[in-house]
């Protein structure tokens, strides 16, 4: 079994929105999806990209990918997020995911940024292990905040900030 990581291309965002599909259903929000095919190749491609996404290759198929985009941190400088890192569901434990998760610690790495940060939910303790087993350090006494824009819609016109 040979496993290829390479950058994506615009072509190849069917089968990452098909992957960012499968993620949403193994996190049972499989109606959170918004994004479209559009959508990724408008903000993952040319020059004022937003992101950088990886995808894994068994047998010329795209069986897994990762995104990944900048950060800055206050305290240490340039960082990168890791977004998703998702392996097809029939291929996981077959090193896939470990292979895009080097790929991404050497993108960082060669962008000499000071840090990468991602978030797992409690509940996926094969994800959590192999973190873990990584040499990553779980940051149990934070908590996740999002704001989605209904939720700063009604901020902003509660506090008279509404444009």
């Amino acid at each position: 079994m040979k496993i290829v990581v390479r950058l994506s291309t615009p072509e190849d965002m069917p089968q990452v929105l098909r992957l960012i599909k499968d993620l949403a259903a193994f996190e049972k929000e499989i109606n959170a999806v918004e994004i479209s095919e559009a959508t990724l190749i408008r903000e993952g491609f040319g020059k004022n990209a937003i992101f950088t996404c990886f995808v894994a290759e068994l047998d010329k198929k795209i069986v897994g990918m990762a995104l990944v985009y900048d950060r800055f941190s206050t305290w240490k400088g340039r960082s990168i997020h890791l977004e998703d890192l998702v392996v097809n569901s029939d291929l996981r434990g077959r090193g896939i995911g470990k292979a895009l998760y080097s790929e991404v610690i050497k993108y960082a790495v060669k962008r000499n940024v000071k840090r990468l940060e991602w978030v797992v939910l409690d509940w996926n303790k094969n994800a959590i292990d192999f973190y873990e087993s990584s040499g990553a350090k779980l940051l149990k006494d934070w908590y996740l905040v999002q704001m989605d824009l209904s939720r700063m819609e009604k901020y902003l016109k509660k506090n008279n900030n509404f444009n």
